[in-house]
């Protein structure tokens, strides 16, 4: 299993993208973001589908896959907060 996790904004940004990835049937949770990762909420989801830009707000802002016990940055959302 690929397992990856989103760092967010915001925390509504992090309950939307894990309640889309619970109806997609990923077992994906939210928990606190890891030390070694900054986030602004400091809330993220951890989720093992496949991720896709599709999911992207103004809300996500990155995505990190889980790798040798470290992080890998996958996705940056480098758009500007409104």
């Amino acid at each position: 299993m690929n397992e990856q996790i989103a760092t967010f904004h915001t925390h509504l940004g992090a309950i939307r993208f894990h309640k889309i990835l619970k109806e997609l049937g990923d077992p994906a949770v939210m928990m606190p973001v890891p030390r070694k990762l900054s986030a602004s909420c400091g809330t993220c989801v951890k989720f093992s589908r496949p991720f896709e830009e599709g999911w992207v707000d103004e809300d996500l802002e990155g995505v990190y896959a889980v790798k040798d016990g470290g992080f890998e940055q996958i996705f940056f959302n480098d758009e500007e907060e409104e």
